[in-house]
């Protein structure tokens, strides 16, 4: 990319008023929340909805009740829903049998929406990435999005047909609850309905970068967990970004050398971290904390790193493309990509 931060300069400059302190954005939103309890929001109006199918290809829904709620909520903003038949199936931990499960993403391929969202993560698609039909997905091609454990099917997705997909938030998971958070709610429709074209956020540390390259990862745990198996795409000079929850640094630090010694790291343009949460430090940590494994990550590798992308299992979760070409620029403590450039 020829000096890409320079192409965009003007364009974000309105940007940067709006969004001078994402931050700021993130704590108004999450006020409005708590002012407005139950008080369902009303996104964007308009005239033609676009469809959406639900599933449940992970852990069962723990709250059943809240899928109705998830599905009113996406209608408010502009989504005809319909839902899975086994949607709210329950079979030990997981959402039905490995079959029905698999099963589920080829009725939805046959569908006729153009959406395919995931009600919520936990832990189950790698059991069925070989039951699921990707020759029919392929034919059919829609509009997929989920976060968490639906990291493996974004991945398994590209792989296996090279189809470009979505991480974002799940249907219940972020919409079927009394709270929902604006930021995340309105950029998921700007991004479905193609009106998206940079994401700019406050870094707090970043490696100065320019670059473009095919926007990939999501959850690391998932992603780790592919490699070696003919579901992990083959990404080089690519932009990768990753999250997790609940994983100690320790353990983040192991998984980060994992896709090192398997020559994965050193191969992308940048590394962007998103949110890492739910850890507890103990006293045998001695003092090493996250910021230990970043300045480990950058010992090992001189890919740029980038932190503070509001992704992963924090209170925001903007949705992003895996399997795009997007571009990428930090210009002071702000970091743009470049996600869809449109001709004006």
């Amino acid at each position: 990319m020829v000096d890409q931060s320079e192409k965009i300069k003007e364009k974000l400059q309105k940007q940067k008023e709006q969004l001078s302190d994402t931050q700021e954005l993130l704590n108004d939103a999450q006020i409005l929340f708590d002012e407005a309890d139950d008080v369902a929001l009303k996104g964007a109006q308009y005239d033609k909805p676009l469809s959406l199918y639900l599933l449940s290809p992970s852990s069962a829904l723990q709250h059943p009740e809240r899928l109705q709620i998830a599905a009113s909520y996406l209608k408010t903003i502009g989504f005809k829903v319909k839902i899975d038949p086994h949607a709210s199936d329950k079979v030990t931990r997981f959402a039905g049998t490995d079959e029905d499960r698999a099963r589920a993403f080829t009725r939805a391929a046959k569908d006729k929406s153009k959406i395919v969202m995931a009600t919520r993560g936990g832990y189950g698609i790698n059991r069925i990435l070989p039951m699921i039909d990707w020759k029919v997905i392929e034919a059919n091609p829609k509009t997929y999005i989920g976060y968490s454990d639906f990291t493996a099917f974004n991945l398994a997705l590209l792989a296996k047909t090279g189809m470009t997909s979505y991480t974002g938030p799940n249907a219940v998971s972020d919409f079927g609850g009394s709270k929902i958070d604006e930021l995340t709610s309105d950029i998921f429709v700007e991004v479905m309905r193609g009106e998206l074209e940079i994401l700019s956020f406050i870094t707090e540390d970043a490696d100065p970068v320019d670059a473009r390259g095919v926007l990939w990862g999501g959850n690391l745990a998932m992603i780790t967990s592919l490699i070696g198996t003919p579901y992990m795409p083959k990404i080089k000079n690519g932009i990768l970004f990753i999250e997790d929850v609940c994983e100690h640094p320790y353990r983040i630090e192991r998984m980060l050398t994992q896709l090192l010694h398997a020559g994965i790291l050193q191969k992308q343009k940048a590394i962007v971290l998103g949110h890492f949460t739910d850890y507890k430090l103990t006293p045998t940590d001695n003092g090493y904390d996250f910021s230990h494994t970043i300045a480990w990550l950058r010992s090992q590798v001189k890919v740029p790193v980038v932190t503070c992308l509001p992704y992963g299992h924090g209170e925001v979760r903007v949705t992003l493309p895996i399997g795009k070409k997007v571009g990428i620029a930090t210009e002071d403590d702000m970091v743009h990509l470049v996600i869809d450039e449109h001709q004006h």
